[in-house]
């Protein structure tokens, strides 16, 4: 029974850390129970099967829409949302048979829909609300005499989704930061459980590792922003957001770190942090230390394994003292009379187990409340101690908030909703011509295409992109609406279970693939089609010329119309990635010499956030359908060296936080010279990206261990914090430079050549 129990319970977890939060699983069920309910309640009202359709695609719509993470707020957005969408409606029943009216009035409905995003989150979801009511209006034909009806069939659509939002599927920021804990501590085991096959891999199945690796590592980190972006709503107050957020930043310094370590100590020299972040980076070459059976290798995948205990235990199944033999255990690597005999890389590996069961301990800490201390040993006692000096620490900064993002301070056409909304505008404009010669009754789904293409957007690339996985998942799509088409045939019922099949797979698949998404919502439409009689293969074959017609149109808009270049957008977000990668590394290397005190984890995590939004901004380059091969192969190496630069940064953030309350960490002002010349160097190629007149060149300098022992600075080993602290500085600056090489910034000693 108790192996039934763990079967299960390892199941749930590799699919809650599939899903972070569930918030794909929750926004799928919402969405079909608030159409299931809607469907079950106009059936019993004896509503026909077109206002049946209306009611679940307003049910859709009215559920997916509202983004808002406070439930007061999403009350608030879903009580407007039901006037504006009964005014959508009965503008497309008024507007019916008015063509050239209604034409237009759908542009300014577009144009608004598109601008209100300028408005948060409530402006986003009322805008999108009446451009989806108005296409319901024009997909069931609305008409004036109808309008009663579907009034009604609106208000019992909202109704519903008040009532599954609210009471069947709630989501309130503490359950949702509940589940993100849980999903961050599953994928956490699942690096673990990477590590072991690390330790176990053969030379030729190294490189299938270290894609694992690299994987397990970037979703451990993305599991780690969404509960940075849930702990404003989901904590209480700010000390336990602040002690929350350096918990799990812990967690996951110390697991990414450890991985380097354990690839260290199987090589025959040190590996460059760049592998971990580089697709296909060059493998280091392996050695013999760790033969497999071999006693190290026994002793340090026996104490991995431990580590994975650690991590997937729970505190309610803690019995007995088994757990804190093992944490005891772990902790003691952190003392260097501890470590076994073996290679100081080996030995690195060791003292990384230690500090990774030090950041699980203060993870549990932090999740589950006080332990139970009675069979603490020494090095466990100590370990408590920090964290109580930290927690103190964290608190007492609790006072000092934060000043709030910077606000985008472009007005005009240079606003990006104000420049979309034009975009939108003329590519759909285009759109409901161009509709209009393939078919005058279903125009309107090229214009849908051309509104969907421009959603999350913001260069000519992404949008190529974005319509060209349209476009396949529609083509795919079709063959699957001819084939639950026929097999439904005239078996109402069925055709809206596999509607609700088909919704639950378009929400639950959208994070993740957007040609899936499009697939689901195609053969979706197929049943639709199916239901209101007008089903055809010419339908769905028009499906897809309109839906190439509506790309086509969103291009041509982006492309000719305030365009955004993707080259542009991309050296924006550069230029940010670089500006916040100088403040933290500035402000941490200030701590560790002494300087004052500052939030250095927030700057962190402002850094991670500016280095996604470059990554989305790179896709077009990376796509494997871009035929530039070589800005590709940049564009990726940059974005692994920034992302390498980020690792640094974090560990450097983190390690400075302990300065002014720690006994084993002091400052040392040695080190402001090497973080002034990394910052000069950021500085100089920031100013090259935003094509600014700088003078100097990029200095990569002696390393900066050197640069301390001809100080007269005693030896380091190198299991100090003070030589970890100088082996982040040193990467830190060999990868800035790294950084200035393919942007042709000049470089000290070496000859620039042309840009690539």
């Amino acid at each position: 029974m108790s192996a039934i129990r763990r079967a299960v319970t390892g199941t749930w977890d590799r699919f809650a850390a599939s899903d972070p939060g569930l918030l794909r699983l929750m926004a799928g069920l919402r969405t079909v129970g608030a159409i299931l309910v809607t469907l079950v309640v106009l059936a019993l009202l004896h509503t026909g099967v077109t206002l049946m359709v209306a009611g679940a695609m307003t049910a859709m719509v009215s559920t997916f829409a509202i983004r808002e993470k406070e439930v007061r707020g999403q009350a608030i957005t879903l009580a407007l949302g039901l006037p504006v969408a009964l005014a959508a409606m009965s503008l497309g029943a008024l507007l019916h048979a008015r063509v050239i009216a209604g034409d237009l009035c759908f542009l300014a409905l577009i144009f608004a829909a598109v601008y209100s995003r300028r408005f948060g989150d409530r402006g986003t979801a009322l805008g999108l609300v009446g451009f989806q009511v108005y296409f319901v209006s024009l997909f069931v034909r609305a008409t004036v005499p109808t309008l009663p009806q579907l009034a009604l069939t609106l208000s019992v659509a909202f109704a519903c989704s008040a009532v599954v939002r609210f009471t069947v599927v709630p989501e309130t920021p503490q359950r949702t930061l509940a589940r993100l804990r849980a999903a961050f501590r599953a994928r956490l085991a699942q690096l673990v459980a990477t590590h072991l096959a690390l330790m176990d891999a053969e030379p030729g199945q190294l490189d299938d590792v270290l894609d694992d690796l690299r994987r397990d590592t970037a979703r451990l980190h993305e599991a780690a922003l969404m509960i940075q972006g849930r702990l404003e709503e989901g904590t209480p107050d700010e000390a336990t957001a602040g002690l929350l957020q350096r918990r799990v930043a812990d967690a996951e310094i110390a697991a990414e770190r450890l991985g380097m370590l354990l690839l260290n100590a199987r090589s025959a020299e040190r590996a460059d942090t760049l592998t971990l972040h580089l697709p296909h980076a060059p493998v280091p070459t392996t050695t013999s230390v760790l033969e497999t059976g071999g006693d190290v290798h026994t002793r340090l995948r026996r104490d991995l394994e431990a580590l994975n205990l650690l991590v997937a235990r729970r505190a309610p199944d803690d019995r007995g003292t088994a757990l804190a033999h093992v944490r005891n255990r772990l902790l003691g690597y952190r003392d260097e009379d501890k470590l076994p005999p073996a290679s100081p890389a080996v030995q690195d590996a060791f003292r990384g187990i230690g500090e990774a069961a030090r950041a699980v301990l203060g993870l549990r800490l932090a999740l589950d409340g006080p332990q139970d201390e009675s069979d603490d040993s020494p090095a466990t006692t100590r370990s408590r101690e920090e964290f109580d000096a930290e927690d103190l620490a964290i608190v007492g900064a609790g006072a000092d908030e934060e000043g709030g993002g910077s606000e985008d301070d472009r007005t005009g056409l240079q606003r990006p909703t104000t420049r979309a909304a034009f975009q939108v505008a003329v590519g759909s404009a285009l759109a409901i011509v161009g509709g209009e010669f393939l078919s005058s009754q279903r125009w309107y789904w090229a214009v849908l295409t051309c509104w969907v293409v421009f959603l999350n957007t913001s260069s000519t690339g992404e949008i190529l992109v974005k319509g060209y996985r349209r476009l396949v998942g529609t083509v795919f799509g079709v063959v699957a609406g001819v084939a639950l088409a026929g097999l439904v045939g005239n078996h109402t019922w069925t055709a809206f279970a596999l509607v609700l099949v088909c919704i639950f797979g378009m929400f639950f698949t959208a994070p993740l693939s957007y040609a899936l998404m499009s697939f689901f919502v195609t053969a979706m439409l197929g049943l639709l089609y199916t239901l209101l009689d007008t089903y055809s293969l010419s339908v769905l074959v028009l499906r897809i010329e309109e839906t190439a017609l509506g790309a086509a149109c969103g291009i041509i808009a982006a492309a000719l119309v305030l365009p955004v270049h993707t080259d542009r957008r991309t050296d924006e977000h550069l230029d940010t990635v670089l500006v916040r990668l100088r403040e933290v590394v500035a402000a941490a290397v200030e701590q560790l010499s002494g300087g004052p005190a500052v939030d250095l984890l927030g700057l962190a995590r402002d850094l991670d956030t500016a280095l996604d939004e470059l990554r989305a901004s790179t896709r077009p380059l990376t796509h494997p359908i871009t035929p530039l091969r070589v800005r590709r192969q940049t564009a990726q190496y940059l974005v692994a060296l920034l992302e390498t630069c980020a690792y640094h940064a974090r560990s450097l953030a983190a390690t400075a936080e302990l300065v002014p309350y720690s006994r084993t960490i002091a400052a040392d002002p040695r080190l402001s010279l090497a973080g002034k010349r990394i910052a000069r160097n950021l500085d100089l190629i920031a100013a090259r990206v935003r094509d600014e007149p700088a003078e100097g060149e990029v200095e990569a300098g002696a390393s900066i261990a050197a640069m301390l022992e001809a100080s007269d600075s005693p030896a380091l080993r190198s299991g100090t914090v003070t030589f970890r602290v100088l082996r982040h500085l040193q990467r830190l600056d060999e990868n800035v430079v790294g950084i200035a090489r393919p942007l042709d910034v000049p470089v000290a000693g070496r000859k620039t050549g042309p840009r690539a």
